[in-house]
């Protein structure tokens, strides 16, 4: 492992591609040669709900709003998310994202990544917006 690596997030990969129109997903852990981080890009269409939602057994996660806004699904709670805002996501908390009107731009950092990987993905229980109550 090198001592440093640089990346930029736009020059990598989107590694979402057709699975998810409207998304753009963008891994830096293995150009960044690291052991313990993971550091990623996600971007949003504008007023895109994220049909899947995913866990891990392993990995906290947090993520970072750097552009746009919108809601964040953890578990069956809805959290309104506008710029600057940071949340951090317990392994277990099943999680989703929906862009707002200006599309959603997210930095997720996770920490180390198990053999094979620990994601779980699954279909995201959006409520109705009327009992959610957020909108």
């Amino acid at each position: 492992m090198s001592r440093f690596a640089k990346v930029n997030l736009l020059d990598v990969e989107d590694s979402v591609g057709e699975r998810a129109p409207g998304i753009d997903g963008r891994f830096g852990r293995r150009h960044l040669d690291s052991r313990d981080l993971g550091v990623s890009r996600f971007r949003y269409d504008p007023n895109l709900r994220s049909p899947f939602a995913h866990s891990h057994r392993e990995q906290e996660e947090a993520y970072v709003v750097v552009g746009g806004g919108g809601r964040v699904l953890l578990d069956d709670e809805v959290i309104e998310l506008r710029q600057w805002d940071v949340v951090r996501v317990a392994p277990e908390v099943v999680r989703a994202f929906e862009a707002g009107p200006d599309g959603l731009d997210l930095i997720a950092v996770g920490g180390p990544k198990p053999e094979g990987g620990d994601g779980v993905v699954g279909a995201a229980a959006w409520p109705d917006a009327a009992d959610a109550g957020t909108r």
